[in-house]
């Protein structure tokens, strides 16, 4: 026993062998990481010994995660500020609930060594469903400890390091100190406890983060396979357990689904390919209700983004443009991927580390350097670690602004002042490049800098004045960038992660004013992106295969999108309250994945009063496109087909 446990554990206090427990699960889960790579070596030829160290330390704050929750009745049971924990029986059943809940989950982390070669990503709760059908699980698992021997004998030989780690370790019994002073002192103890647990399980302590999500260990790869090294089974399995599954449908037979809707997009270009510098804005909460020059058909419109109207007037717009989520952290892939919120945000879905095509690294393939802006800390919304994924060169966040002085005491540096960054740092890349701002100032609390506090119209909102604020911040972006070499071979692309959460006019209170974003794109150098189109609809995951086209890219590749340019009827997708919505010409079809719950004509029945289900011949053929649309989605990303491999 002296060569597993140091001496100073044998016999500690409480919280000693409590810290000293979950030290042995951590070191476990250590060894399990390592063998998972040596067994799956032949997937990862090129990894070096300093980047897999990297993944070691990454990977650590996954596994505490997992075992904190795994743990989480044990550590309650230790840290209950009363002495009869120390009563021999209660030691008995805490212990023998810490080796049973930590020999499952170090089971099913070793039983994915052999399974990810079926995968190749980790298994998340969807392997329940998977399998809850299948009569003959005991034949079908003793097949696998049989065939997979070595990962057999590996789940005893750790099984049995944890008990050897832990079985001879004893907890001093308490002083005999005066009750209250003890309960004093124990309850102090127990919330430190219990803030560490509560700051173990969310993965961090920043106010601004999100809790630790599968996504995030992309934080610490170069490749996107090697997210399941990172990453650990039992917190791939917890962190997917409540995240609802997407289920594959069958509407049509392969070949009628192709002939509908592929996202496949076979390329047949000679066209020269054009190395012209990409930039993409995604401006907070910038709603098409705000906009004039989108809505021009309301009496009275009260803009509150002046400088985007002018703009508009010398950009190619769609009156008709939707976001395909509700949520900010569902822009990112709609805009970069090409791919829709639907059902759960794709960053937070099960399928978050699913191989993807992104603009990114699409044109790294053309030489381009990326790099993605956000002004928030760099743990914020976890767009760090999806643009790890999704291939950009470079993040640049407040850590890198450097400059507190010009934090809004919220959400990030104010929008005027990293605008500027963002142009100041491009201005230093090579060409051609692409590049992603995401905006953080026309956000709540709608909070000024004081330099112009009462200097853009309060409105109807309090989100008004902000709006106007990063229109204004847009304005001198585009007066310092135009100065610049690269101005010129630039297209710029001009969008909002979503509409705004408050609205205040009735046509953007409604299923599909809800959705309705600006999807302006401008180019300084030509007039091929001018013009007005009122006529047909189009979506944020329009913007990849718009762009590729346009720049005359020559692969084949996966979007779900298509280009605007297509002289085809566009089909804008979005997903709420467990419903399908398909904005198709002037008609909005909504569909439960059964059957069609309404349609609305949007240019006659604004409000969407007037349900004419049943009445219309055009719902079945938006029906078809959408049942088609759903089937190619559910199973590409199930399948792990959102990316092609050459």
């Amino acid at each position: 026993m002296n060569f597993i446990s140091l001496n100073f554990i044998r016999k500690a206090n409480i919280y000693s062998v409590l810290l000293y427990r979950i030290f042995t699960v951590m070191l476990i889960f250590s060894f399990s990481r390592i063998a998972f790579f040596i067994y799956n070596a032949d997937y990862f030829p090129q990894m070096k010994v300093v980047h897999f160290l990297n993944i070691m330390l990454g990977g650590l704050r996954f596994d505490l995660t997992a075992i904190l929750y795994t743990n989480l009745i044990f550590i309650l049971l230790q840290i209950l500020p009363f002495k009869f924990r120390y009563n021999n029986l209660y030691q008995k059943i805490s212990l023998f609930l810490f080796y049973i809940t930590n020999s499952l989950i170090i089971i099913a982390n070793l039983a994915d060594i052999a399974y990810y070669r079926f995968t190749l990503k980790r298994t998340t709760a969807s392997v329940f469903q998977q399998f809850e059908n299948e009569s003959n699980l005991g034949v079908l698992f003793f097949r696998f400890i049989i065939d997979f021997w070595q990962i057999t004998l590996l789940v005893f030989f750790f099984i049995f390091l944890l008990f050897i780690f832990n079985v001879k370790v004893k907890i001093k019994t308490a002083n005999d100190i005066n009750k209250w002073k003890y309960l004093f002192a124990n309850l102090l103890i127990s919330s430190v406890f219990i803030t560490l647990l509560i700051i173990g399980i969310r993965g961090g302590y920043e106010s601004t983060a999100r809790p630790l999500n599968i996504s995030n260990a992309s934080e610490y790869i170069q490749n996107p396979n090697e997210t399941a090294i990172v990453l650990n089974t039992p917190f791939s399995i917890y962190l997917t357990i409540s995240k609802k599954q997407l289920q594959k449908q069958n509407y049509f037979t392969n070949e009628e689904q192709e002939k509908i809707y592929s996202a496949y997009h076979q390329v047949n270009t000679e066209k020269k390919f054009q190395e012209k510098n990409v930039v993409i804005f995604i401006l907070e909460s910038f709603g098409s209700e705000n906009i004039g020059a989108l809505n021009k058909d309301i009496p009275n419109f009260k803009s509150y983004t002046p400088f985007l109207d002018s703009l508009i007037n010398q950009s190619y717009t769609h009156k008709y443009s939707y976001a395909n989520g509700r949520k900010s952290i569902s822009a990112l892939p709609s805009v970069i991927a090409s791919i829709p919120c639907l059902v759960t945000p794709y960053i937070l879905s099960h399928y978050s580390t699913n191989k993807i095509t992104t603009l990114a690294n699409t044109l790294s393939k053309k030489n381009y350097y990326s790099a993605f802006f956000h002004g928030a800390p760099n743990t914020s919304m976890g767009f760090k670690a999806f643009t790890t994924l999704s291939g950009f060169s470079d993040y640049f966040g407040k850590n890198e602004y450097n400059n507190e002085n010009d934090f809004d005491g919220y959400w990030g540096i104010w929008d005027e002042e990293f605008f500027q960054f963002f142009a100041q740092k491009m201005d230093k890349f090579k060409q051609p490049f692409f590049t992603a701002l995401f905006s953080v100032s026309s956000h709540h609390p709608y909070v000024l800098p004081n330099k112009y506090k009462g200097k853009f119209p309060e409105g109807d909102l309090e989100l008004h004045r902000v709006i106007g604020y990063t229109d204004y911040a847009l304005k001198q972006f585009f007066a310092s960038a135009k100065k610049m070499e690269w101005y010129k071979n630039t297209v710029f692309i001009i969008t909002a992660d979503h509409a705004a959460t408050f609205s205040y006019l009735p046509e953007y209170k409604t299923p599909a004013g809800a959705f309705a974003v600006p999807i302006v794109i401008f180019e300084p150098s030509t007039d091929y992106w001018k013009g007005f189109n009122d006529s047909t609809v189009i979506q944020q995951i329009d913007i990849m295969p718009t762009i590729l086209n346009y720049l005359n890219y020559n692969e084949n590749y996966i979007a779900f999108g298509t280009d605007i340019k297509e002289n085809v009827n566009h089909l804008a997708i979005s997903y709420i309250d467990d419903v399908y919505q398909a904005m198709y010409k002037e008609y909005l079809l909504q569909f439960d994945a059964n059957k069609i719950i309404s349609i609305y004509n949007l240019k006659i029945d604004k409000l969407q009063k007037n349900n004419l289900k049943g009445k219309l011949k055009i719902e079945k053929e938006i029906e078809k496109k959408l049942k088609a649309f759903i089937q190619e989605y559910n199973w590409r990303l199930i399948d792990n087909k959102t990316f092609i491999e050459y």
